[in-house]
């Protein structure tokens, strides 16, 4: 009898360990990603604040990126710490004021790339165990030593820096090789193919915690977009715009694929989303339109450092919030690395804080008192909600605006408001004199329009 009951014992023990090993198999991604959520990076290049549906604008619908918003918090007083392609990249990556380290033109990109002394987001999560990928447009340095592969990301399919929609140059495939190569497929447009490329990488490694970042190159000209895209859009008569609603089109869906794979994988709750412009709209050469600010592209009124700025984690965060409080895109990386578990160090000198505290109505002080821009001639500091600018398309003084009451800074306090002109001047002036000297002269694009109308082209 007891060697019966023994047998017995061992057999429902054998199962057990059976079951749990099964239960353990299949848990084990759910698990993992527990401790270490999913990180989801979208950005748009040149999109304007008054783009999408979310931001106001019914023209062009863009159900998939409205639903991070939807899901999510919008920020309504985002911005990035540069107000073009390259710099805007460089703090990101970081989460450190790219003047700090002289990326303060695109020609930096061009000569060299993100400074080899700098630590990446990518290099920060790859120590934590996460696998990383970069898929899109790069702009961070075309020499090997500056490309994505070398900066902490497993694998890079994209462009080196701007490119046609339609056989994009500068392109790398790092699974064939990380150097460059021609895009012979007629058929190849890029934002379809980097949506491809994502859902495969998301297949490949969904069962361990993952760094996904996504920088599109739409909406950034020259304007093209597939038949598919522009058939969407018969109303729109004007060519250039209607190209540009037809780019934006993709983009969403593009958008849409992603998100629709990570639920697929049932990973939507343990996924951490950004979405966000590199920089305001160049307005007259795409049709992009920044709503009701002033200025575009490469200036430093709000036009250029403003832009549509959300962020999703369902069942974290609130759902169909906005935040009316200042932020910028250095916070993304604190941000993420607090919510993956890492613990942020001092000697790290970021510039950015982590959101989620404030989203979250756990801290309801401002994550920035003072913000700051620097572009060549042009500069800006917001310092509580009054904002000292000197900007192209502007005089050749500091103009002073209140943007509680003057979002698109139409009335100058300057000369009613001298003590505050002071003390705006004084404080940029310090931060000014931190930063490094640009590591390489500006270098405007060729075929620049001049001034006309206190506008640029772009």
């Amino acid at each position: 009898m007891l060697t019966l009951i023994s047998r017995s014992l061992v057999r429902s023990s054998r199962a057990c360990a059976s079951l749990l090993l099964v239960l353990a198999v299949i848990l084990a991604p759910s698990l993992s990603s527990a401790a270490s959520p999913n990180l989801l990076i979208f950005y748009a290049d040149d999109l304007g604040y008054g783009e999408l549906g979310c931001q106001g604008n019914p023209q062009i619908p863009t159900p998939n990126i409205d639903s991070i918003a939807r899901n999510g918090v919008r920020f309504t007083q985002g911005y990035v710490a540069a107000t073009y392609c390259s710099p805007s990249r460089a703090g990101l990556m970081t989460g450190r004021y790219p003047t700090r380290f002289g990326h303060e033109f695109n020609s930096v990109a061009n000569v060299t790339g993100l400074h080899l002394k700098e630590t990446t987001l990518a290099d920060r999560l790859k120590k934590l165990g996460y696998a990383t990928a970069c898929v899109g447009k790069w702009h961070l340095g075309g020499g090997p030593a500056y490309r994505p592969t070398k900066r902490g990301f497993d694998e890079f399919y994209g462009t080196l820096a701007n490119t046609p929609f339609f056989h994009p140059t500068n392109f790398v495939d790092s699974r064939i090789s990380d150097d460059v190569r021609p895009v012979t497929d007629a058929a190849f447009y890029t934002t379809d193919a980097y949506a491809e490329r994502s859902l495969d990488w998301l297949g490949r490694n969904k069962s361990k915690p993952w760094f996904l970042y996504l920088p599109f190159n739409a909406q950034h000209a020259p304007l093209q977009a597939l038949p598919k895209y522009l058939d969407r859009f018969p109303k729109i008569t004007d060519q250039k715009r209607k190209t540009f609603a037809a780019m934006m089109s993709a983009m969403d869906d593009a958008v849409g694929r992603v998100l629709a794979k990570v639920r697929e994988f049932r990973q939507e709750e343990n996924t951490l989303v950004f979405f966000i412009s590199d920089n305001g709209g160049p307005t007259e050469s795409t049709t992009s339109q920044n709503g009701p600010l002033r200025g575009f592209k490469m200036t430093t009124f709000e036009g250029g450092p403003r832009v549509p700025f959300m962020v999703q984690w369902k069942g974290r965060i609130p759902a169909g919030k906005t935040y009316d409080l200042p932020v910028m895109n250095l916070d993304v990386m604190p941000t993420i690395l607090t919510a993956a578990g890492s613990r942020i160090d001092p000697a790290w000198k970021l510039d950015g804080v982590d959101l989620l505290p404030y989203i979250t109505g756990a801290n309801r002080n401002r994550p920035h008192e003072t913000l700051y821009w620097r572009y060549g001639p042009q500069w800006g500091i917001r310092h509580g909600d009054m904002k000292l600018v000197v900007s192209r398309g502007g005089g050749p003084e500091p103009e002073l605006y209140d943007l509680a009451k003057d979002i698109g800074e139409s009335k100058n306090l300057a000369s009613a408001q001298p003590a505050k002109v002071k003390e705006l001047q004084a404080l940029w002036s310090k931060w000014s004199a931190e930063q490094a000297e640009p590591s390489a002269p500006d270098s405007p694009a060729k075929g620049k329009a001049k001034k006309s109308g206190g506008k640029k082209k772009q």
